[in-house]
């Protein structure tokens, strides 16, 4: 089993998305509106399996810190993400620890209360 599309829960569109591209430091993201929801794609699914990725603002799919745990790919090493996290308003839970051989991993909340994990070998 491998997960397809991800969508992250958030209260304010605008903030969440300022938060992910100042930690992922991802380019510019078009955001999409109904009457329904606010949405905006963080990265798309790729032919090579890669899970897309989005938030999402509905009313009554609400962020959280207890639940499902999704891990992101930090690149080479947690700790540069890390030091993005504060000053984009998120915090960090628990700060870079190891997991041996397996590799390193942080958890942290985004500025709408979703826990997060970053994950990277170094």
């Amino acid at each position: 089993m491998q997960a397809v599309w991800i969508e992250i829960p958030v209260k304010d569109l605008d903030r969440a998305l300022q938060f992910y591209q100042a930690v992922f430091g991802l380019q510019e993201a078009e955001i999409a509106a109904d009457d329904v929801r606010r949405t905006t794609v963080l990265a798309s699914t790729t032919p090579e399996g890669g899970a897309g990725i989005s938030l999402n603002q509905t009313h009554n799919f609400e962020p959280s810190d207890k639940g499902t745990l999704v891990y992101f790919d930090a690149s080479e090493d947690v700790t540069s993400h890390l030091s993005r996290v504060t000053q984009a308003g998120g915090r960090i839970i628990e700060p870079k620890t190891s997991m041996g051989e397996a590799g390193y991993y942080a958890t942290i909340l985004d500025t709408e209360g979703n826990q997060l994990a970053l994950y990277s070998y170094k």
